[in-house]
């Protein structure tokens, strides 16, 4: 018993005099882990286009925990009495394992960083929400695969139309969501044609890996392999796989834990030679399911009279449970009420040809919506789509451009008219469910349009142009060699071998295509093309080079292609000379624009029927006077901004509806819009007053849609004489760049700014050193302000996008002289405002107060950067207090960077329920988070729309909340980032 006690003792003595030794131990792996995570972010913060891997975030928490727990474990080693110490020791010794194990785990072998734009490019992909117990069984086999660490590759097969793509962007979407994968989940669409160099590089780009050095297949796929199996988990989805692909020659690893693969294939013998586990087969919807969505395509708030349902759910029925034709039937039969018209079509859908095999079923169903395109425009546009790539997103405008220049559109009194009808022909279009319409928000915010085709609509297309009119598409297969002569059948209307990468064509190679109208070569990389090649095509109308950057020159021939009424070399990088054009009278469309040609071409005055001459961003050094002016049809003229076009030359265009070019000094460009007011053309520009390269507007130009103006490096002081300087009263979009004389206010520098020209709805200000507000307004100024108060005219009612950049004196965006009341905006001014950028203006000190906030509830996008001396977002005014409530209604972004004395978003309350994201990066004094919380079911929840805060942690760990609650319900929303 002695020798027990003795031996009990002698270990409590050692722990009590081993604590300091554990201590040190503890504090050198603590030093360790230290340097680990400064290692960590010194490297990201060296590479600014990269962000952290959800992991390393996840780690560097933890780090910061542990240095929390070690300091809080050492004050109390520091103060312990012989029992605490005797208990701390323990938990020193377990704090040592966990130290361990976090230096262990900090060694992130598969790197640390994601690339920024990977993690753009992994956004939702849009898909139709689709009910029913089919789909849902579907979906939760799949998700069941993908969770099983046994399962590593599943094929999800079907016929054409019945809903893969779908069911596969539903699993896709979800998987973003799912922390086993960090965001490594890859879509690749592989088209009929796929080969190995198109799928690697397709994989290449999510990847960050440049394989255009490479042209070695097995080299490409090691590199491939090596980053993919850095990549612990990942999920590749192949959709619309056609024939077996060889993964290990593409360079993907398989056969390992964590690395799923995802096929979507027409063909259950596909899935099989590529070795998928598990089978999932989309079988055709049920009755009632097909009703449910041939409903909801139709319109719900459609109420059918009866013997017109009883028809239209046999139609639903004859689509045989295939989505996408549904889909197709229900879109062509939206806001038909005619039982005639309902007879007529199910005839045509019941007729016994349309059930033979599978995919000439799914032909037919999707050939009947073609059929009942009772405009022959329509069915001509639509089958023009198919000449671009299998899923690529074609910009509107540019292909309303080329149905124009194809003359596939009803003649109009105007090109403007024209383009409406081009909108209006793909407004049908999508309407029909025949073309998929696409928006992207760009990097301004603002929105961008396209239409795509579906790749079963596009095979349709295709078949339909096989007989006439006769098409030949390769486009986007990555063709190395010029089809054979073979392909080159006498019959032919219309060639495209678009985003190929085509070089060189062998000399003495002439197809004899008497009757091609249409050669597109778009994308390719062509230095040069034989005469010998054009031999036969003396019908040819439209030829399309763009885009080929290394075409140094055209052929002689070209001069001889008398029936040509396009010829465009846009981006064509090295062309220097093109051939003369004299007997090109036909031409209707020339486009030189992004080439090194410095001349104007021979010939060019001749062309009397020309429509469209671009020549923006050429070396061209002058227009000889006396030429455009001989283009009496010009519609659209385009011309490098360092050539000054003489007024009196754009005058005598009496048809000119468009003009692209620049002035050196502002008093020609006063000239300019004083006589597009007096002869009201044209009707669309982009004019560029000053020096440097045409800015700004060129990022989101349209065509036959833009008015707007830029004046950059220039003295705007110097224009406007006894008039002053003026603006086209429609003017919609102004940059202002690094100009002087500007005065204090846009007011002060151009006449009745914001009254006049209120259709304004983008505006950009940018280095102007003089600039203090946006508008000033006088008690004085009756064209502001009656009796105190804004006018009813408001200004800048429709102004939609704000951007101020580097204005070292801005103090606020409205400035006033009243010596009794502050002068506030009417409710109209700012109204339709979306998106306010406001960067590195250093004096203001308060952007908003809540009255002003009653002008912007449509604001949406709301960032102020580096704006060192601004403290209140919305500050107080007279009426408002600590308690105020403030309210933005439809604000979703929210970004606060760099702005080193912001305390306050607002005292009050903040009222955001449309809020998705909120970031605030190096604000180190921001006192209060003050978003209001709904009660959503009884409880205090979060903004409905929320999706995330970031913010850095010492920010987060000092906000000051009025309800202890509020910290916790926001938590989870929270992602950490720089201090």
């Amino acid at each position: 018993m002695v020798d027990k006690l003795m031996d009990f003792g002698a270990k409590w003595l050692q722990d009590y005099l081993g604590l300091e030794e554990e201590m040190q131990n503890l504090e050198r792996k603590i030093n360790v882990l230290t340097y680990r995570a400064t290692d960590i972010i010194t490297l990201t913060k060296l590479q600014s286009k990269k962000k952290r891997k959800k992991e390393v975030e996840e780690w560097l928490k933890d780090f910061e925990r542990k240095k929390t727990e070690f300091r809080i474990l050492r004050e109390q080693a520091q103060q312990a009495r012989f029992y605490s110490r005797i208990q701390l020791i323990r938990r020193v010794q377990t704090m040592i394992m966990g130290t361990e194990d976090l230096i262990q785990r900090g060694e992130f072998s598969g790197g640390l960083l994601l690339d920024v734009r990977e993690a753009k490019r992994l956004m939702p992909l849009v898909a139709t929400k689709w009910k029913g117990q089919a789909f849902e069984q579907n979906l939760k086999e799949t998700w069941e695969c993908l969770m099983d660490e046994k399962i590593l590759s599943i094929g999800i097969y079907g016929m054409g139309g019945v809903g893969k793509t779908t069911l596969a962007i539903h699993v896709y979407n979800n998987l973003l969501k799912e922390t086993k994968f960090s965001g490594h989940v890859y879509w690749i669409t592989v088209s009929q044609e796929a080969n190995i160099p198109k799928l690697q590089n397709d994989i290449a780009k999510f990847l960050d890996i440049d394989l255009s050095s490479e042209d070695n297949e097995m080299k490409r796929a090691a590199q491939l392999f090596q980053a993919l199996k850095r990549r612990k988990n990942f999920v590749l989805i192949l959709d619309d796989v056609w024939t077996h692909i060889n993964l290990e020659n593409v360079g993907i690893p398989l056969r390992a834990e964590g690395r799923k693969l995802i096929i979507t294939s027409r063909s259950l013998d596909v899935c099989r030679t590529m070795g998928c586990q598990k089978e999932i087969k989309v079988k055709p919807l049920s009755e009632q399911e097909a009703w449910s969505l041939f409903q909801e395509k139709l319109g719900f708030c459609v109420e059918l009279p009866p013997d017109v349902e009883e028809i239209a759910m046999s139609m639903a029925k004859s689509c045989a449970g295939l989505p996408l034709g549904i889909v197709t039937v229900a879109g062509s039969m939206k806001g038909t009420n005619d039982i005639y018209e309902w007879k007529d079509a199910l005839e045509e859908l019941e007729e016994p040809s349309i059930r033979i095999q599978q995919d000439d079923e799914i032909f037919k169903i999707l050939n009947y919506s073609y059929n009942r395109l009772r405009d022959q425009r329509l069915k001509d546009c639509f089958l023009y789509c198919s000449l671009y790539p299998e899923d690529y997103e074609i910009p509107r405008d540019e292909l309303i451009a080329s149905f124009i220049m194809e003359r596939l559109l009803d003649k109009r009194r105007s090109r403007r008219a024209e383009f409406e009808q081009g909108h209006a022909i793909l407004n049908k279009l999508e309407n029909a469910c025949l073309l998929e319409g696409v928006v992207k928000i760009k990097d301004d915010d603002t929105e961008a349009k396209y239409v795509k085709m579906h790749d079963l609509m596009r095979d349709m297309a295709l078949k339909i142009a096989k007989t006439k009119p006769k098409f030949m598409v390769k486009a986007g297969i990555w063709l190395k060699e010029i089809p054979d002569t073979s392909e080159w059948k006498e019959d032919l209307d219309k060639v495209s071998l678009r985003y190929n990468i085509l070089s060189s064509i062998p000399s003495g190679i002439s197809p004899q295509c008497p009757k091609l109208s249409t050669l597109t070569l778009w994308g390719n990389e062509f230095r040069s093309i034989p005469s010998s090649f054009f031999a036969y095509f003396g019908a040819l109308q439209v030829l399309d080079l763009s885009c080929n950057r290394s075409l140094e020159e055209l052929p002689n021939c070209i001069s001889d292609l008398e029936n040509l009424t396009a010829l465009l070399l846009f981006s064509c990088r090295d062309l220097r000379f093109v051939p003369s054009l004299k007997k090109l009278k036909a031409l209707r469309e020339l486009d030189l624009s992004d080439t090194k040609i410095s001349n104007v071409p021979e010939g060019l005055e001749r062309l009397v029927n020309l429509k469209c001459l671009n020549m923006v961003h050429t070396n061209l050094v002058t227009i000889p006077e006396g030429i455009l002016s001989k283009l009496s049809c010009l519609q659209s003229l385009g011309v490098p901004r360092h050539v000054e076009v003489q007024v009196q030359e754009l005058e005598a265009l009496k048809n000119l509806e468009e003009f692209i070019g620049g002035f050196g000094e502002v008093d020609r460009f006063n000239q300019f819009v004083r006589s597009c007011q007096h002869h009201k053309r044209p009707s669309f520009y982009v004019i560029q007053v000053g020096s440097g390269l045409l800015r700004g507007l060129n990022g989101h130009f349209q065509r036959m849609a833009n008015k707007g103006v830029v004046f950059s490096f220039t003295n705007i002081s110097l224009g406007g004489g006894k008039t002053g300087n003026v603006l086209p009263t429609d003017i919609q979009e102004l940059e202002i760049c690094a100009c002087r004389g500007l005065g204090n206010s846009l007011n002060d520098t151009f006449s009745e700014f914001g009254i006049r020209t209120k259709g304004l709805t983008h505006c950009t200000i940018e280095a102007c050193s003089e600039i203090k507000c946006l508008l000033k307004f006088s008690s004085q100024n009756d064209q502001y302000v009656v009796q105190g108060q804004v006018s009813p005219s408001a200004p800048l009612q429709n102004l939609k996008h704000l951007r101020l950049f580097c204005l070292p004196n801005f103090t606020g965006l409205f400035e006033c002289d009243s010596l009794f009341h502050p002068i506030r905006p009417s409710q109209g001014t700012f109204s339709c405002l979306k998106s306010l950028f406001i960067d590195r203006c250093a004096k203001i000190k308060r952007l908003l107060t809540p009255s002003l906030l009653q002008c912007i509830k449509s604001l949406e996008v709301l960032k102020i950067w580096g704006c060192n001396e601004l403290e209140e977002m919305i500050a107080e005014d007279e009426e408002s207090s600590k308690t105020s409530i403030s309210s933005l209604p439809n604000l979703k972004k929210l970004a606060l960077l760099g702005n080193h004395k912001l305390r306050y978003i607002c005292k009050g309350i903040l009222i955001c329920d449309s809020i998705e994201r909120i970031e605030i990066t190096n604000c180190r004094h921001i006192e209060k988070l003050p978003l209001f919380l709904p009660f959503i079911d009884g409880q205090l929840s979060a903004p409905p729309a929320l999706q995330v805060i970031e913010i850095a942690l010492p920010c987060w760990e000092s906000l000051k909340w009025e309800n202890p609650k509020t910290k916790n319900i926001l938590q989870p929303f929270v992602r950490f980032g720089e201090f």
